[in-house]
């Protein structure tokens, strides 16, 4: 086992991948940017390392600063939390050649399935249903055309190296499908460097469910249940579940043993996510896989009973998964709330600034994943998430009541938080009722 981990990240993921490691017996590195300076996880870790000004770029981005501190600190392995570095094959080869472990899946692994198009051809190869749409990728409006109306509108327009909503659009028509492959073209170069698109049949009002693996170096598989993460905004989660009150035993069955399938296809070694499209119909259809850590994590750890992180940095040290798939029983319910610095009524423009105070609830299955505390100024210079309040109980009729009764319990003062925003939803009749899709805030909202 390791005996020190450089945490290359921040926020409340970077205090949670500390108290595990902490649990475990192994001494953490904490990095920080001059923004920072003042950060719960910069005083939690046993070391802290400040690795450049308040821009990510030349802190939490800049790879050789972040091995710099690794070689320095004498820590022997790097846990990349989620964003960031997370998902970098080049930054994966450059702590190979330092010989420092990064915790999570090889670089060619993060190369194939970090490509949406590429992902969607080794899932096909290996039998796992996915959306129709092009086979390789394309580059212009002109060749994409010719595609999309072999696939038939409306249609999906993707960025093969996008994420979160960047570098996507849907087209309804040949009429609007010129302007809207070159918008999402842009967004991808500007926010990816990288111009490759590909097309998916649109799937209307979908559910966006995914499940949960570990894979291991001795070739194991498993996965660890379903969450239904349909309530986004922009293609942004906002509130996360488990298991999916919509699927029947059938289905769950079926897309728990092809989300291993899709695990074992590429040889994946670490905690990640395989991502389906359900439709109305319970068709569903793989959508991309996330090759780390997700920020809704703790409702499978509540469902579950495993400890995610844990089984990260035991994978990464050579050790088998703790756990068998006969032993995982998915028991219960579980809801995430994701509370962001924001306010709902200006466009959810972000909030930056000081908490003057603040108080947070606990309780029988009541769990808050935060880096924030009374006095804490809260810099505008990264994501506007703050915390999440995750709650358990029996079914999801007690999770709903016990999340409104903790998320009314919550003090947050001295900035505009979308608290509020996500106490509405919970009282909205089709959420009480399950009736959710991806189109759920739009169609509830103006």
């Amino acid at each position: 086992m390791f005996h020190k981990i450089l945490i290359a990240n921040r926020g409340e993921i970077a205090v949670r991948i500390i108290r595990a490691c902490r649990e475990m017996g192994i001494k953490t590195v904490a990095v920080y940017s001059e923004a920072d300076k003042d950060a719960l996880h910069a005083q939690l870790a046993d070391e802290a390392v400040c690795i450049g000004p308040a821009p990510a770029s030349e802190s939490y981005l800049n790879m050789e600063r972040i091995l710099s501190a690794t070689v320095a600190t004498k820590a022997e392995a790097i846990h990349p939390g989620f964003g960031f570095l997370s998902e970098n094959s080049k930054f994966v080869r450059m702590c190979e050649k330092c010989n420092v472990v990064f915790i999570g899946p090889s670089a060619d692994v993060i190369d194939k399935m970090g490509n949406k198009s590429q992902a969607r051809k080794t899932m096909q190869e290996a039998g796992v249903p996915v959306v129709p749409g092009t086979k390789e990728p394309v580059y212009t409006a002109k060749e994409a055309l010719e595609e999309a109306k072999k696939i038939g509108f409306p249609i999906m327009i993707k960025a093969s190296s996008g994420g979160g909503g960047k570098g996507m659009r849907v087209s309804e028509s040949e009429a609007d499908f010129e302007e809207n492959f070159n918008t999402a073209q842009r967004e991808s170069i500007n926010s990816f460097a990288d111009d490759t698109m590909y097309l998916e049949r649109y799937v209307g009002r979908p559910r966006h469910v995914e499940v949960q693996i570990l894979g291991d170096k001795f070739g194991t598989a498993v996965q660890l249940g379903e969450r239904d993460c349909s309530i986004q905004r922009r293609h942004q989660k906002m509130i996360e579940e488990s298991p999916c009150c919509a699927i029947t035993k059938e289905i769950r069955k079926k897309m728990g043993e092809t989300a291993v399938r899709a695990a074992k296809a590429v040889g994946y070694e670490s905690a990640g996510t395989i991502e389906f499209l359900l439709s109305e119909t319970g068709e569903f259809f793989f959508m991309e896989m996330n090759t780390r850590i997700q920020v809704e994590h703790p409702v499978t750890e509540f469902v579950s009973g495993v400890d995610l992180i844990k089984e990260q940095i035991r994978i990464s040290a050579g050790l088998p998964i703790s756990v068998k798939q006969e032993e995982i029983q998915v028991k219960g319910h579980a809801i995430e709330c994701r509370i962001n610095a924001e306010n709902p009524k200006k466009n959810f423009m972000p909030c930056p600034g000081k908490i003057e105070n603040l108080y947070l609830p606990g309780g029988n299955g009541v769990r808050i994943d935060t880096a924030v505390y009374s006095g804490y100024q809260i810099p505008p210079n990264y994501d506007s998430m703050i915390m999440k309040v995750i709650v358990y109980d029996k079914d999801r009729e007690s999770a709903i009541a016990k999340m409104r009764s903790t998320l009314g319990e919550v003090v947050i003062e001295g900035v505009q938080t979308n608290l509020d925003f996500q106490y509405d939803i919970l009282n909205q009749k089709d959420f009480l009722e399950g009736n959710v899709t991806t189109h759920f805030i739009e169609e509830h909202y103006e």
